[in-house]
């Protein structure tokens, strides 16, 4: 199973976040061994993120192996044709590392924070994303053409954010080229269900993000009927991993607690 790290958003000592400190932990990500760096998508819940697609840009311009992905970039708070656009040239940056994880939403104050209707939010991802590969393979859609380079023609891989939906799983698996579960608002129960759902008709890659890991926490047993974590003793969530991996699941993102190099190179060597 691949291991992937969210990046970091704030210094671990509290210090203001900088440009240099995102590109840092990038490298640092790479250089540790970690096989994919994510960026996480939140507009109106009181803190900031870097935006997901010029963090996925600016980690391709300083690494050279890892995939770089959204977990995930919430279409329906964009414009489908102005997000085709960027997402087109995020995916010529990354010269095919691009992962990109889209979903619906799933927070209403990122919807009120742009005026949008979140009760739309389905139906609003549901046509947006056919008409963003239409445009992604050069068509023109009303009077919307991209004409893309030739080394994003087609645009990324598109992979499907959804906790346990009964619509959206088995969609991931026959209509787009993956599946990404969120172990923060779901069980093992549910990770179990969904998996083998998404198997059964014929899913390929499954991904589960937003994993948090704390390896100071001291183990106690994890429900399974409670949000899947890592916050136990590094034994413990090496055999946790190893649960996600042998139900099926191709790569674990990990959301350290401080993402400090120590901290970083222990996560690492979960699963050498």
């Amino acid at each position: 199973m691949r291991l992937g790290v969210n990046l970091a958003s704030a210094h671990p000592d509290g210090a203001p976040f900088t440009g240099a400190a995102l590109l840092e932990s990038v490298r640092r990500a790479e250089r540790l061994g970690f096989d994919s760096v994510w960026f996480f998508d939140a507009i109106g819940r009181g803190f900031i993120l870097p935006d997901p697609l010029i963090g996925v840009s600016v980690a391709a311009a300083v690494t050279t192996r890892v995939e770089i992905g959204t977990c995930v970039l919430q279409v329906p708070l964009r414009n489908p044709v102005e997000l085709a656009h960027r997402i087109l040239t995020a995916h010529l940056v990354c010269n095919g590392r691009l992962l990109l994880g889209v979903g619906a939403g799933s927070t209403p104050t990122d919807f009120d924070a742009l005026g949008l209707d979140f009760a739309g939010r389905m139906q609003a991802l549901q046509a947006a994303l056919p008409l963003m590969r239409r445009l992604w393979r050069g068509e023109k859609v009303g009077a919307a053409q991209l004409t893309p380079w030739p080394g994003a023609l087609g645009g990324p891989p598109v992979l499907i954010g959804s906790w346990g939906g009964k619509h959206w799983i088995p969609r991931a698996a026959q209509e787009y080229d993956g599946w990404i579960a969120s172990a923060a608002k779901t069980s093992l129960a549910t990770l179990t269900d969904g998996i083998e759902r998404y198997r059964a008709a014929g899913g390929k890659r499954a991904i589960v993000t937003n994993i948090g890991l704390d390896l100071e926490t001291p183990t106690a047993p994890l429900d399974d009927h409670a949000p899947f974590h890592l916050r136990c003793a590094p034994d413990a969530a090496t055999r946790r991993l190893r649960q996600l991996r042998d139900l099926g699941f191709d790569d674990a993102v990990l959301v350290l607690r401080a993402p400090t190099e120590a901290n970083l190179a222990g996560a690492r060597e979960l699963l050498r």
